[in-house]
């Protein structure tokens, strides 16, 4: 009795790592598969902004100044 669940245990397992065996090479190709879809860093390039002109500097300069003067008598007033 206890040699017939024995065999059939060692039975079940050796199934299972023939399926863990299938599956992770399975995982393995897909990997390739990714890794050759993959863009390298060199050619994908950054999104980068757009360059701002003295007159646009000036512009948000003005604005960010007027904002933290703002800023601070709203924090004197608490």
């Amino acid at each position: 009795m206890i040699e017939s669940i024995q065999v059939t245990l060692k039975k079940s397992l050796s199934l299972l790592d023939a399926e863990k065996a299938r599956i992770e090479a399975e995982m393995q190709v897909v990997r390739e598969a990714l890794a050759a879809l993959r863009v390298p860093p060199s050619l994908a390039g950054r999104r980068r902004r757009k360059p701002m002109s003295a007159a646009e500097r000036a512009s948000v300069s003005k604005r960010m100044k007027a904002y933290w003067a703002r800023r601070r008598r709203q924090a004197a007033k608490k």
